[in-house]
């Protein structure tokens, strides 16, 4: 099944036929600063499947807690959070699951792992049946 999926006012949209790879929600401080929530909600699909078929985003370049380059990339008009591009997974695109379209941002109830649970916010539980990591990987 292919993934489409846009930025709040519909300029920016992409799309990847790649089923997802994985399904994560992140609690990091960056992920909470950047979506200004609780955590982020990600699909990941490999890197050259994604593809931006309208518009072009803006992104900003940010050092993660790894010390790599963490690339965001948003909508320069409504400013959505649409995907980001991690330098430690080089091969992997991560959607942002609240910008796809056709109902699937509820990741097909399924989350495969919670990644900085050690900064998930005190009034969320873990997802039952989720891989509970402290940090990335």
């Amino acid at each position: 099944m292919t993934l489409h999926g846009s930025c709040m006012c519909g300029a920016t949209t992409y799309t990847s036929p790649s089923e997802p790879l994985v399904t994560a929600l992140c609690h990091c401080v960056d992920c909470q600063k950047w979506t200004g929530g609780a955590f982020t909600s990600n699909v990941v699909v490999p890197r050259d499947t994604f593809k931006v078929t309208k518009g072009t985003p803006k992104f900003c370049d940010i050092a993660g807690a790894s010390g790599k380059n963490n690339r965001h990339f948003f909508c320069g008009n409504c400013g959505s959070s649409l995907f980001t591009e991690l330098d430690i997974m080089g091969d992997k695109t991560v959607i942002k699951a609240g910008t796809l379209d056709n109902g699937e941002a509820n990741l097909r109830n399924r989350v495969d792992v919670e990644f900085y649970v050690k900064d998930r916010i005190s009034y969320l539980g873990a997802v039952d049946g989720a891989k509970q990591e402290p940090h990335f990987g």
